[in-house]
């Protein structure tokens, strides 16, 4: 296993705030103080956070470079008018001006209770510390701490890596995720940090997240919410070898395919998750679409969650998708056993359908049949999620209170 450890050329600290509850670490600093490329998604959200429009705005004037990021948990900083935007500013000029560096370098987040201010009073005086911290040449090299600080309603911290060889010398992905509530795709809901210490430029490392995000935390919904804050950092500071481009894509995907895993199984009252593969689509398109419907069914959802074999609900959700195929065609496979076909139920064993939707992962393929063979494999898409609680509901009932 991959030491959980940042890779060459970051650093980083934590501090408590009191953001929203005292005795925690609320604060967390990643430091690159050579530097480091940039690229980074972003909410579709229009009301998306004051921390978001300024992270923004530095990855552009800085045409991706960045020097340091600024996150905090407990306050989203979030539909909070001119005094958020002027707190998020406030805390990138105070790292900035610890750490002596340009503040369109400093990329800022935060996330926690939309609608509330940040506390600066708690908050400016702790970051010359935090930059002393992380500038140590002996700071923390584990992500747990840093993991650890970004959690909000998260029960465990959330990493990830993989290292590539590269003759005698190795090339290393680390990443981090904070994630429970509010999870769906443009962008998934979260923030993810994932780091390289290879050799990129911007528009590469750009082209990398994109593809990984596409392939991972696109791929997960646990509430249909899509948040004001979620966003998607990758730095690469360029202090390892130079690996070819398809290998890295393939450890970064990796490393967000697992974060993207740990997001769904803690989300908030999880019990068990499902995967829904759709194949034999007449376009990929049509495949994503499918899945993400019959995924994101409150009522497919519900069955999943009382392990209840109710599969006439998948059929129902992949009828109603909107896309054009021939229901006598399809199959649905649960757990492996195929139940549907040629439009009515097959003769099945009820205990192993019913053991099917009772283990702690639900595994649903569904085979359109409008192409075959190698091009119905091409012509897919899968989506994970997970069952729908009454856990949820009771801790997003008294988020604030």
């Amino acid at each position: 296993m991959t030491e959980l450890c940042f890779p060459l050329g970051f650093r980083s600290a934590t501090a408590g705030a009191s953001i929203k509850k005292a005795g925690r670490d609320d604060l967390a600093l990643l430091l690159m103080p050579e530097g480091a490329t940039a690229a980074a998604l972003f909410t579709t959200n229009l009301f998306c956070a004051a921390p978001i429009h300024l992270s923004r705005q530095h990855l552009k004037d800085s045409r991706g470079h960045a020097s340091a990021l600024l996150l905090n948990s407990g306050c989203a900083n979030a539909a909070t008018g001119s005094i958020g935007a002027n707190n998020a500013s406030a805390c990138v000029e105070g790292v900035a001006q610890a750490l002596g560096v340009d503040a369109q370098s400093v990329l800022v987040n935060s996330t926690g209770v939309i609608g509330t201010q940040l506390p600066m009073d708690r908050i400016l005086p702790l970051l010359a510390p935090l930059a002393a911290e992380a500038s140590n040449a002996h700071a923390q090299a584990s992500l747990e701490p840093y993991a650890r600080a970004i959690m909000t309603t998260d029960t465990r911290p959330k990493m990830a890596a993989r290292e590539i060889r590269v003759g005698d010398a190795s090339v290393r992905v680390s990443g981090v995720a904070k994630g429970a509530g509010m999870i769906h795709p443009n962008m998934a809901t979260m923030i993810a940090v994932v780091m390289t210490d290879a050799q990129l430029t911007a528009s590469e490392l750009d082209q990398v997240l994109r593809v990984a995000a596409d392939q991972s935390f696109h791929r997960i919904s646990v509430d249909g919410d899509t948040s004001t804050n979620d966003s998607l950092f990758a730095f690469a500071s360029g202090q390892g070898p130079r690996v070819e481009l398809a290998t890295l894509q393939e450890a970064v995907t990796a490393v967000c395919e697992e974060l993207a895993r740990m997001i769904v199984t803690d989300g908030e009252g999880f019990t068990r998750s499902m995967s829904v593969r759709v194949r034999g689509a007449r376009t990929r398109s049509d495949a994503t679409t499918v899945a993400k419907t019959v995924a994101q069914s409150l009522l497919v959802r519900c069955a999943v969650t009382g392990g209840d074999p109710n599969w006439g609900r998948i059929v129902a959700a992949a009828g109603r998708a909107g896309i054009t195929f021939d229901p006598s065609e399809l199959r649905l496979y649960v757990g492996g056993t195929e139940i549907f076909a040629q439009g009515q139920p097959l003769l099945c064993n009820p205990d192993t359908v019913r053991a099917a939707f009772n283990g702690p992962h639900v595994d649903m393929v569904i085979d359109l049949g409008a192409t075959i063979g190698v091009e119905a494999e091409l012509n897919a898409d899968g989506f994970l999620t997970s069952g729908l609680t009454e856990e949820y509901v009771r801790l997003n009932a008294d988020y604030t209170t």
